[in-house]
């Protein structure tokens, strides 16, 4: 997980990260490539004629933004990529993706300053500045260098990690356990595609075009759902260590979906149940119209503060959804009841 959160790739910039990546899927696939895209697809044959194809995906991109403009005195505008909130930016800490990562703030007025009622108002992005400190920052930084959150992993009491971009590198973190998982053991009756995707954040790219190169039979997602927390709602929210939530709706295969609950329940790892009336927000619902039609699952990991510098997950719900994954796949023949 901490190997994964160190690797900047704001939508559209992944091709470096995704490089890295494949190198840490390389053990468990039988070829594994970098597209031109900054997806990264492997693939494991299970040797079988005509055996079907279930494809695994997690997207590699991560919110972020990109410099707009470079000012006098180390200053620079910058726009963001992605859904970032910009109540959360004041005080940040960045870090500047230019030939030599530079280190940055995001500047933020000292109340001591604040006009009567400007405590309460949110200040937009485009008002905003980072502070480098380089009296020679036009000659280091240009216009669309990308910018990442600056922060690094902490540990939390019991199991839980809290770190930027774990939305969704504990989708990879995940898949990457699963697929370790069936390196050993029983011959498999199915093919395994694995694609880690760029820019899920901005337009699906990655997810579309990923799996319409690999044209599977099946995929499952792997993203992050919300945790709960005590200053959010009550429906539609999972504590963190309730393992892997199992998405249900009109975006998502029913027999492939009851085919995962059936593994959870067999294999007693811990699952719940996210009803999903519409849009998943998810590659999921990009997959699912790829080509002639992809039956697609859904599986989510809980995380709190989604899209912030200090997302929190557990890992013993990054492992539930790789238990479920592998044990799914150890018995899967290719076909599912609806």
């Amino acid at each position: 997980m901490r190997t994964l959160t160190a690797l900047p790739a704001v939508s559209g910039h992944e091709a470096q990260a995704a490089e890295a990546v494949a190198e840490l899927f390389r053990p468990y696939c039988d070829t594994v490539e970098v597209d031109k895209n900054g997806n990264m697809l492997g693939f494991r044959s299970c040797g079988r004629k005509n055996a079907k194809t279930v494809l695994l995906d997690a997207h590699l991109d991560q919110i972020g933004f990109l410099v707009t403009e470079v000012l006098d005195g180390g200053f620079v505008r910058f726009a963001p990529v992605g859904g970032v909130d910009p109540r959360m930016l004041l005080g940040g800490e960045v870090t500047l993706l230019a030939d030599e990562p530079l280190y940055g703030v995001v500047s933020c007025m000292p109340p001591h300053l604040l006009k009567a009622g400007e405590q309460d108002k949110a200040v937009p992005v485009s008002e905003m500045a980072i502070d480098t400190g380089l009296l020679d920052a036009k000659s280091r930084i240009r216009v669309g260098t990308p910018i990442v959150f600056g922060q690094t992993p902490i540990s939390l009491a019991g199991d839980q990690l809290c770190s930027k971009c774990l939305d969704d590198r504990a989708g990879i973190a995940s898949i990457l356990l699963a697929m370790k998982q069936l390196k050993k053991g029983k011959k498999l009756r199915c093919n395994i595609a694995v694609l880690i995707s760029a820019q899920e954040e901005v337009t699906g790219l990655g997810a579309q075009t990923g799996a319409f190169a690999v044209q599977p039979e099946y995929a499952i997602a792997v993203d992050v759902t919300h945790g709960r927390t005590p200053d959010g709602p009550s429906d539609g929210v999972f504590d963190l260590g309730s393992g892997a939530a199992i998405g249900m709706g009109p975006n998502l295969h029913r027999g492939l979906t009851k085919a995962l609950i059936r593994t959870a329940k067999a294999n007693d790892i811990d699952y719940s149940l996210e009803i999903m009336e519409g849009d998943t927000g998810t590659n999921a619902w990009t997959m699912q119209i790829v080509g002639r039609g992809i039956a697609c699952a859904l599986l989510s990991i809980p995380q709190k503060y989604m899209h912030t510098p200090v997302e929190v997950v557990s890992l013993a719900d990054v492992e539930a959804v790789a238990d479920l994954m592998a044990a799914f796949l150890r018995e899967f023949d290719g076909e599912v009841k609806v």
